[in-house]
């Protein structure tokens, strides 16, 4: 197997550089129970899913710099002109204008509490997060949408004030930067890698 693959642009190109794909040997299925007769094979395969974020990139690299974007829109002509987003919309879903990027990090610091939650004992293939996954729902003082995320320390509780921390170390770039726990928490209490 050759170098696990990256990916970088230049002059506005994306540049592929190592494999993406791999296979591995097949393995026999053979049933037990009947002589061990062949059922049939597995047959492994890995791969790598490029995923580009496009104007969704701002987001996904400031919460490893502790902050939280969202957007609003701005276009005056727009029957909601002023509706702030998050999670981040790169385009407002009534005029289709693009939104203004807006810090609401110390929004989100000040304002938010728990929706609604559920806790989950079990979870998808490729999950990261530690189970159960507390999973909450987080709304905010003047947001007009609900963001989706998971608790760290403590008990979820419907109204719960609850406030943000990020993954500083080894950032993955992806949603699970962002997490939260209740007000108050002391910082040594934080999972591996998270600051307020």
């Amino acid at each position: 197997m050759g170098i696990s693959g990256n990916v970088k642009v230049k002059n506005g190109k994306y540049r592929l550089n190592g494999e993406f794909h791999s296979a591995s040997p097949n393995m026999p299925i053979r049933n037990e129970d009947e002589g061990w007769r062949l059922m049939g094979v597995t047959n492994p395969r890995a791969l790598t899913h490029i995923h580009m974020y496009g104007g969704e990139a701002v987001f996904f690299e400031s919460l490893s710099r502790r902050k939280i974007f969202g957007t609003r829109c701005d276009n005056l002509n727009c029957e909601f002109s002023g509706t702030v987003y998050l999670p981040f919309r790169i385009f407002c879903p009534d005029c289709l204008n693009r939104n203004t990027v807006v810090d609401l990090t110390e929004v989100c610091r000040d304002t938010a509490t728990i929706h609604t939650f559920m806790i989950c004992e079990r979870s998808g293939a490729f999950n990261t997060l530690e189970k159960p996954i507390k999973f909450i729902n987080v709304e905010f003082e003047g947001v007009a949408t609900i963001l989706m995320s998971y608790l760290s320390a403590g008990e979820p509780g419907i109204g719960e004030r609850v406030v943000p921390i990020f993954r500083i170390l080894e950032p993955t770039y992806t949603i699970v930067d962002l997490s939260w726990v209740p007000e108050g928490t002391p910082g040594e209490s934080l999972p591996e890698g998270f600051a307020y």
